[in-house]
């Protein structure tokens, strides 16, 4: 791992690079709403797809890198996740460059995804990526079905994948599967019997090594696919 600062306009914050020999594409992973980049989750993520040829950097939101609570309004974790792009950019030697993160570090790649460039004419995307994954789609809060976070969707033009738990609070399979019809190239992958986390429950119950390893190839296959 190797650790480098990023400058967010006047602010910065730390990611963290997870190098790999000849890699084929670069992916960025942005972490949760109650979590920071070094979580277990994260770093698993991180350290898996550099094992399987995938570049993988990881960063902190502002309010995580300064210790603060609650998460940043959407604007500015948006920022801070674009100046993250901008700089991975420069440095991805021309691979393709793949965006995506845990629950709401993957909302916000969806949004940056979704987003037209303000100088653009044609509606291009600010963010032009290769693709996008979700890990865990906060598609609503857990309860609240009304509160669907799906409008921005169908405007992503990059590939999309979210990889969802079965038993996830925040989106079931019933409730994704019409929202992903709607927009223009989405797959979904169903983790059986995992939660927001993918943890799955039952004495015959995979390992969380291995429920992520099995994540994880999904992952760099769908990658290796789009790149």
């Amino acid at each position: 791992m190797k650790r480098f600062t990023i400058a967010v306009g006047v602010e910065s914050t730390t990611a963290i690079a997870y190098p790999t020999t000849n890699a084929r594409a670069s992916m960025i992973l942005a972490h949760g709403a109650g979590t920071a980049q070094t979580h277990p989750f994260m770093v698993a993520f991180g350290r898996g797809l550099a094992e399987r040829g995938i570049e993988a950097v990881t960063f902190n939101f502002l309010y995580a890198e300064q210790g603060r609570r609650p998460p940043d309004p959407a604007s500015k974790l948006e920022a801070c996740y674009r100046s993250v792009v901008d700089t991975m950019r420069e440095h991805s030697q021309g691979r393709p460059l793949f965006i995506g993160g845990k629950s709401m570090g993957g909302r916000m790649a969806t949004h940056i995804a979704a987003s037209p460039d303000p100088d653009s004419d044609d509606g291009e995307p600010a963010a032009d990526v290769a693709g996008v994954i979700a890990l865990g789609y906060p598609l609503h809060p857990p309860g609240r079905p009304e509160k669907m976070r799906d409008a921005h969707l169908p405007h992503i033009a990059a590939p999309t994948l979210v990889v969802q738990g079965a038993r996830d609070p925040f989106g079931t399979e019933a409730e994704l599967r019409p929202v992903l019809a709607r927009m223009p190239a989405a797959a979904l992958h169903v983790v059986e019997g995992g939660d927001h986390s993918f943890n799955v429950r039952g004495k015959q119950a995979p390992s969380k090594r291995e429920t992520y390893d099995a994540v994880i190839d999904v992952m760099v296959e769908w990658i290796e696919r789009q790149a």
